[in-house]
């Protein structure tokens, strides 16, 4: 298989509307989230049957990760000098491209031109296939729902089931397409297919790159979850390690991972706990046998120290990536990943894509939600999603030059014409005379109502004053009596 075939594409920032329109007439799409969707909350509603058990677990993993914050600074430093201590090379980026710039610089000082990668959102985040694709680097992704989507020049559209938009049909016709190997819809053998194809590759790897689930102060280790052991095998096959992750990943210590594993397990996949936890503290030992020669950890803020800032929008810094609040999302179970243009879709993505990108690259984003509330009530950390998606509608309409900005893109979605009617509406109800005029104009040109009003119209009818007005109705009916 060459290396060409697996460059994945970049997809194109175009508009989210446009996405989610065509999503929804995509019935097969639909039909595999809506199946997919209807499993993950079932296996998730029995994993927490004992409902007191439950919300106790989440406070405890709430006051967990708002304790981590709240010491941010200080376990990060702790973090780096246990890393330091225990062999491992520590490298901080502010953006992505410092961050791949690092990746490339370590790669280059080992003369690699063949990497595989275990699951991480960071590294979608980097973009590093494509980046170390432009400089003649293989990078082979070993998690196989991320392989599927890497084969067919995808983003992944679900944190944790990055092919979860696939049935097995279409994967079928895609290893049948791209491998070359007979058509068949049994999974076990698919799932053996890609494994073939993997198992050889991590051992011609020069070097494994991996996320990291938690990284821990106290005694300097990287944590990762897995279900396939492609983790473990990018880890400690290749000679050489890089771990990737987002500065917000830090725990204080190894109590604080028991009940954070729980939850995360439990809450993505209805599993009571993963089939492999790694903990690596350091590169292999003389008196070891395995595991690679050299350590690398990169840090990235990449807009995190921006929600950090502010007392409210850091809370979106808990997430533990389980994706129960895409599971469980009206809107993300109707449209998919895809439709978000960005890595991290569904609810999750609406709060923390703004801070990574900036709200004038993703401004429908805070919009995309009916304000149910689901996507809080399955939280395991308690992340208020819904007021701070509200809290990021605030920021998209504020004025462009507002002093004291909190965030990229503030004001993205700001109107003139929009502040102008809003004042004229807080004048009209803060005055009676005013209001009783235009009552009365209202009630008696209702004829002259316009019958398309904007965006609002495309579904519903235009709004039409009543042909008497309440305070009317009131006043008559009073005197009768």
């Amino acid at each position: 298989m060459s290396s060409h075939t697996l460059i994945p594409s970049v997809q194109l920032h175009d508009d989210f509307k446009t996405r989610a329109h065509q999503a929804l007439g995509d019935g097969q799409l639909r039909s595999n989230f809506r199946s997919a969707m209807d499993s993950l909350m079932s296996k998730r509603a029995a994993a927490f049957s004992d409902a007191d058990e439950r919300e106790r677990l989440r406070a405890l993993g709430n006051s967990i990760r708002a304790r981590a914050l709240s010491k941010l600074p200080d376990l990060l430093e702790q973090l780096e000098q246990n890393l330091t201590r225990n062999g491992v090379n520590v490298h901080w980026a502010e953006t992505v491209d410092e961050a791949n710039a690092i990746v490339l610089s370590i790669i280059r000082a080992h003369e690699a031109r063949q990497v595989i990668k275990g699951k991480s959102m960071v590294s979608e985040e980097m973009e590093m296939n494509h980046v170390l694709a432009e400089q003649g680097i293989e990078c082979l992704e070993s998690d196989m729902g991320e392989f599927i989507v890497q084969l067919d020049h995808e983003k992944p559209s679900h944190i944790i089931m990055p092919a979860i938009h696939k049935n097995a049909g279409q994967v079928a016709s895609l290893f049948h397409d791209k491998l070359g190997v007979e058509y068949t819809k049994d999974v076990d053998q698919l799932i053996q297919t890609g494994r073939r194809v993997l198992r050889r590759k991590f051992f011609e790897a020069d070097i494994g790159v991996s996320g990291v689930n938690f990284a821990v102060a106290e005694t300097g280790s990287l944590l990762l979850v897995e279900n396939e052991g492609n983790g473990r095998m990018s880890t400690t096959v290749p000679p050489v390690h890089i771990a990737v992750t987002g500065i917000e990943k830090v725990v204080e210590n190894l109590r604080d991972v028991v009940p954070l594993l729980s939850l995360l397990t439990r809450s993505a996949l209805g599993q009571p706990i993963t089939t492999y936890v790694n903990l690596i503290s350091g590169p292999r030992q003389a008196h070891e046998l395995d595991g690679p020669q050299e350590v690398h950890l990169v840090l990235l803020d990449n807009g995190r120290s921006q929600a950090f800032a502010d007392s409210e929008l850091r809370q979106t810094l808990n997430c533990i990536r389980c994706g129960a609040c895409m599971n469980h999302c009206p809107v993300y179970t109707r449209i998919g990943g895809h439709a978000y243009g960005e890595v991290y879709p569904g609810p999750i993505g609406k709060i923390i894509t703004p801070h990574l990108v900036g709200l004038a690259k993703v401004p429908d984003h805070p919009s995309a939600s009916s304000l149910c509330g689901a996507c809080g009530e399955v939280c395991p950390v308690k992340i208020p999603i819904p007021a701070l998606l509200r809290r990021l509608r605030e920021e998209n309409v504020k004025a462009p030059n507002a002093p004291h900005p909190v965030m990229r893109g503030q004001g993205s979605k700001y109107s003139r014409t929009e502040r102008l009617i809003w004042n004229a509406w807080r004048h009209l109800n803060s005055s009676p005379l005013l209001y009783r005029g235009f009552l009365y104009l209202a009630t008696r040109l209702r004829s002259l109502t316009p019958g398309k009003i904007g965006p609002w119209t495309q579904n519903h009818s235009a709004p039409k004053p009543a042909a008497r007005s309440l305070h009317e109705l009131a006043r008559e009916h009073l005197g009768d009596e």
